[in-house]
């Protein structure tokens, strides 16, 4: 997997932290998750077309499955970040770059691909942390899962297809139960909005 490929990957990823429209968001994650199933289906052996061939199904399955939720919990109104737009994708830059400067080398064949797996996984946790809507803490999950991905893919002696199968499932299965509370909260306040479950007490 050339260098180029990598930050395409990592690009993608930051344009989700940024990004106002739950729908777009959606969009740049499926797309993203399509070019790790196309990047691992240029690989030779059966086992990367089969995982190649299990990253398409997921990316597709859950981008229709988001864009769904997406249609059935329009919100009466923008969520607001709370957090400006430029300050939102440097925090997010920034998080990622403390990842590569202190996680050290663990394995993968090229430094390259490890700094854009932590890319990932950090933007995937700044999503989470930064955006008030649910649907975008759904949407960092899978971010995340993404960088996983990339690096079950960038082993250098390859990964157990069961292996990499479970990690997809499991995770998948995370964003889907994360998708069914975004539904629940909206349905309660008629809104995505995680600041509401602030108004909770026992």
């Amino acid at each position: 997997m050339n260098g180029a490929l990598v930050w395409l990957l990592v690009g993608l990823g930051l344009a989700v932290v940024v990004v106002r429209r739950r729908s777009v968001a959606v969009g740049l994650v499926t797309v993203q998750a399509l070019v790790l199933a196309g990047a691992a289906a240029h690989a030779a052996s059966g086992t990367d077309a089969l995982a190649a061939a299990a990253l398409a199904v997921r990316a597709v399955a859950l981008g229709t499955l988001l864009l769904f939720v997406v249609s059935r919990t329009r919100e009466p109104r923008p969520i607001r970040a709370g957090i400006a737009t430029l300050a939102r994708g440097g925090l997010a830059v920034a998080l990622a770059l403390a990842l590569t400067w202190l996680v050290p080398a663990f394995g993968l064949d090229s430094r390259n691909v490890e700094r854009g797996v932590l890319a990932l996984v950090g933007f995937g946790a700044a999503t989470v942390a930064l955006r008030r809507a649910t649907l975008f803490h759904v949407l960092g999950i899978v971010l995340a899962e993404n960088g996983l991905a990339l690096a079950a893919l960038r082993l250098p002696n390859g990964s157990s297809f069961a292996i990499e199968l479970g990690v997809a499932f499991d995770l998948t299965l995370v964003a889907l139960v994360a998708t069914v509370f975004h539904e629940r909260i909206f349905a309660e306040f008629g809104a995505g909005d995680s600041a509401a479950l602030r108004t909770l007490r026992d």
